[in-house]
């Protein structure tokens, strides 16, 4: 007994130091300014909203943030906000739920009659996984809150614990709406090949039931339109129902997608982290996997393609279920707990991005003391104009919007504060842009220029 809570002790003082490390990270990469308006801005304006009893319409993408991605999962988070409205509560939600999952891991792993020293390995094996790392710095993303859910979700059916399985689909379902689709693959498996038909039966009807509803219906209210993401396959449809369809039915469309170099790396990826646990015996569990997989691999986005964005998160979960049925059968290329960690802690060196703090967050450090000066001296909720990286430390307000080359505003008279970084434009702006907006507002009788150092520019509407 001693023996176990001291290991049960030592799980929880690798998930604690995880989380710490996890949300440090971001929050770090977030005060470098290298988070963006998306999605950490538009996520953070709506929760911020909410929280203030306003209807969350994100001005950086001009609805309601239930017509993004069905998320209802941001109505309790704006719980937090409640006690102090700050992004970091994202970051902190996010890092917390990710470093988490290590724990319904180590359990399903023990269940599975692994040694104790394996179940360990497994912890770790999650927490090494390069996407858990690269994901938590990629902004925030409510589908991390859904990894430990979809594990727990497993060993509540394994265990037999209808209640708890069902909270945790519906609070997976409230994360994003594709993530209906992975829980109604994990019905399949769960019915199919677990013989848990009562929960494989739960899973598909809630995951189909809760995909129809949202795509069909609360997306096309709340936005006026389909799915965001559909147009990654406007090659085979226009919609949602057209897209599934012409899948069915003319296979043949995606063919040439699916054989790429670029999904043969995505694959690569993917899998080298935990290739030495994957066999045919062991393979089943990634029957979940297949909706998410299939997503990245037909779409026309590179970032679905990668481990350092957040779309690969829900297939760890069936990964890491593959390698413990793996070991469970004693089929492991390695069984013992050294040579485990040892493959997991490469994998992590050699694709986790922390070489990031060393060069690319450090891009705009030349001026990161005048824009810290410059955000300072914006005292007022009133509405602000700035670049997609200053914004998400601002967007706690009912109007702001980033700098688009592309877009330009019709009226910059109808922000009370313009902060620019001419040095620094940010993402689809350029230093032409920001230069020529800089000359519109000095010749601007409605703004003062309040601020200037080091490229950066503060004009603040005059009362």
């Amino acid at each position: 007994m001693r023996k176990k809570l001291n290991q049960f002790g030592y799980l929880g003082l690798i998930i604690g130091m995880s989380a710490l490390i996890l949300f440090g990270c971001s929050s770090l990469r977030h005060k470098l300014f290298q988070s963006t308006a998306f999605d950490l801005g538009i996520f953070d304006q709506a929760v911020y909203l909410i929280s203030q009893g306003e209807p969350p319409i994100s001005s950086f993408i001009g609805f309601h943030i239930l017509g993004d991605h069905a998320a209802w999962i941001f109505y309790p988070l704006a719980l937090l906000y409640k006690i102090n409205p700050s992004v970091y509560w994202l970051f902190a939600v996010q890092a917390a739920a990710l470093a988490l999952g290590a724990l319904p891991t180590w359990y399903l792993a023990r269940q599975a009659g692994l040694k104790e020293s394996q179940g360990i390995a497994i912890a770790f094996v999650y927490l090494l996984y390069p996407l858990v790392f690269n994901a938590n710095l990629f902004d925030f993303h409510p589908e991390a809150i859904a990894v430990p859910l979809l594990l727990a979700a497993v060993l509540a059916a394994r265990l037999g614990q209808v209640a708890w399985f069902c909270l945790s689909i519906i609070l997976v379902l409230g994360c994003k709406a594709v993530l209906s689709l992975t829980v109604a693959a994990m019905g399949v498996w769960l019915l199919l090949f677990e013989k848990r038909r009562l929960y494989g039966a739960i899973a598909i009807g809630a995951g189909v039931a809760w995909f129809l509803i949202a795509t069909q219906v609360i997306i096309p209210f709340f936005s006026g339109a389909e799915a965001a993401a559909v147009v990654r396959y406007s090659y085979l449809g226009n919609s949602v129902l057209d897209i599934a369809k012409n899948i069915v039915f003319q296979p043949g469309l995606i063919l040439g997608k699916v054989f790429s170099l670029d999904n043969l790396g995505y694959l690569v990826l993917l899998l080298a982290p935990v290739i030495w646990g994957l066999s045919p015996q062991g393979i089943k569990p990634l029957v979940g996997a297949i909706p998410c997989l299939a997503l990245n691999i037909l779409a026309d986005y590179q970032p679905q393609k990668d481990l350092l964005h957040q779309y690969s998160i829900p297939v760890m979960p069936f990964l890491l279920l593959a390698v413990i049925s793996t070991l469970a059968a004693g089929r492991g290329w390695l069984e013992n707990r050294r040579g485990i960690i040892l493959w997991s802690l490469v994998a992590f060196l050699s694709m986790a991005k922390f070489t990031h703090f060393g060069g690319n967050y450090l891009v705009s450090i030349d001026t990161y003391h005048a824009t810290q000066e410059a955000i300072a001296q914006i005292h007022t909720k009133e509405s602000v104009y700035t670049t997609a990286q200053i914004s998400p430390h601002l967007s706690n307000r009912k109007l702001i919007t980033y700098t688009n080359a592309d877009s330009p505003p019709a009226d910059l008279n109808a922000f009370n504060y313009v902060l620019l970084n001419v040095r620094h434009p940010g993402w689809s702006s350029s230093q032409e842009f920001a230069a020529s907006l800089v000359n519109q507002l000095k010749n601007n009788q409605k703004f003062n220029l309040e601020y200037q150092r080091d490229d950066v520019y503060l004009f603040v509407k005059v009362s």
